[in-house]
């Protein structure tokens, strides 16, 4: 696939064009015919599951039928790729006199009476190739394919040979691509398309809510559309299938994966500096607590910041019972400021880190700082709890000017993996100092 501005392809039978390439991003920019642009990843583009080529148009006025792959070999199945061959044994057979094609590679008890090349002519072993053919019984006729093996056939093929014939052999509805529905037209296209997005934010919704929701759609966008034209459930849920896929996702992950892809984030992001990726967990603590030295022992949660580069935690937070929006947005504060000196805390604990001397930092916070790093984060990812997904602190991580991305089902690349729960941090890697 050759990816250059002004090639043109098919995208769910909508037409676009490549209109410019960024290859040191991995990005490209596409347009449709009314002008909308989207930015997407090669990756996207490729693995798309209705993608098709269209050619340069020949004629103005005239749209360019849809380019589509040649049919090989490798098209079809070991049971088709066989009775494909057993297909043009027959032929050339009648051909040739042989099986095989060819003298040399005669099969014992070749050639038969009826073909022997020496004593019959071309048409004769064609019309006994034919006949011969009438003679099978029809349910192996039926499964071979010989059932229209006549006269004429025969003739067609002669011309053939090799590879050609084979697949000249091979029943066509094996390698036939899906022609599309005429029942979606463009009406029927948007109203499958909103409901798709109005299915996003929602819970799971079963075929016939959805194929209902169409029906409304339809008739509060397109009032004037005949009813009996809509298609029906089963042919929706065929377009939902090959559009769509047949998910089986959780909603909520099925909303995580489609806002990757539309933020144009590939399944393996590198991290390279600290602050680009902040992951944020809580995990209840495996020891009980006491908030007052005779008050009960109540569960807390552990509430972790770490930062993905260094493998460092800038920050956590400890919380009776469960934790809350307000936990998670001081959480985010502290990573943001430095940690201020207390009393009885000795060298050891002060700022250790090198290319920042201990009393630039202090100089400009006013106080002698601790050894927790404070940065602004970038990229905070979050699970799908509660209280990561409150409005106050989606609207307070947006004003720091974080991206939020909840934590996909995915692995991310760099300096050290991403760890599946929180108390696993607190395991030192190499080169880390617990603090």
């Amino acid at each position: 696939m050759q990816i250059a501005p002004g090639r043109r392809v098919a995208l769910n039978s909508v037409e676009w064009t490549i209109e410019a390439v960024h290859g040191q991003y991995g990005r490209l920019v596409l347009t449709d015919d009314d002008g909308r642009a989207e930015t997407r990843s090669f990756r996207w583009l490729i693995n798309h599951p209705d993608l098709r080529l269209l050619p340069k148009p020949q004629e103005p006025g005239h749209p360019s039928p849809v380019a589509q792959q040649p049919r090989t070999l490798a098209d079809l199945t070991k049971d088709q790729l066989e009775r494909a061959r057993l297909r043009a044994a027959h032929v050339l057979e009648a051909e040739t006199g042989f099986r095989e094609g060819h003298p040399a590679r005669a099969l014992p008890g070749e050639p038969r009476p009826a073909y022997n090349p020496d004593l019959t002519t071309l048409t004769q072993r064609r019309y006994a190739k034919a006949a011969e053919m009438k003679a099978i019984p029809r349910p192996e006729a039926i499964r071979l394919g010989l059932q229209h093996l006549s006269y004429r056939t025969l003739m067609r093929l002669s011309s053939l040979s090799g590879d050609s014939l084979l697949l000249a052999c091979a029943d066509g509805r094996w390698t036939r691509r899906c022609s599309g529905h005429r029942s979606i037209t463009k009406e029927v296209r948007e109203a499958i398309f909103a409901v798709k997005a109005e299915c996003r934010e929602r819970a799971s919704l079963s075929l016939a809510a959805r194929h209902r929701l169409m029906h409304q759609y339809m008739r509060e966008r397109f009032p004037a559309f005949p009813t009996e034209k809509i298609p029906s459930r089963w042919t929706f849920a065929t377009v939902w299938e090959e559009w769509f896929g047949p998910g089986g996702a959780r909603p909520r992950y099925g909303r995580t994966a489609e806002a990757t892809a539309e933020a144009g984030v590939s399944g393996r992001v590198v991290v390279h500096r600290p602050g680009q990726v902040l992951v944020l967990d809580s995990t209840p603590m495996p020891v009980k607590l006491r908030e007052t030295v005779f008050g009960d022992a109540v569960t807390a949660t552990l509430t972790l910041a770490l930062d993905l580069y260094t493998h460092g935690l800038p920050a956590f937070q400890l919380t009776l019972q469960s934790d809350t929006s307000v936990d998670v947005a001081m959480l985010l504060r502290d990573v943001m400021l430095p940690l201020p000196m207390r009393d009885g805390w000795g060298e050891d604990m002060e700022w250790p880190y090198a290319g920042a001397p201990a009393d630039v930092i202090a100089e400009f916070t006013g106080h002698r700082v601790a050894a927790l790093p404070f940065f602004a984060p970038e990229t905070v990812t979050t699970d799908h709890g509660g209280p990561y997904k409150n409005h106050d602190l989606v609207e307070a991580e947006r004003e720091i000017g974080c991206r939020i991305l909840p934590a996909p089902d995915r692995q991310v690349r760099g300096r050290a993996p991403v760890p599946h729960r929180p108390d696993h941090a607190l395991r030192a890697p190499a080169g880390f100092h617990r603090r």
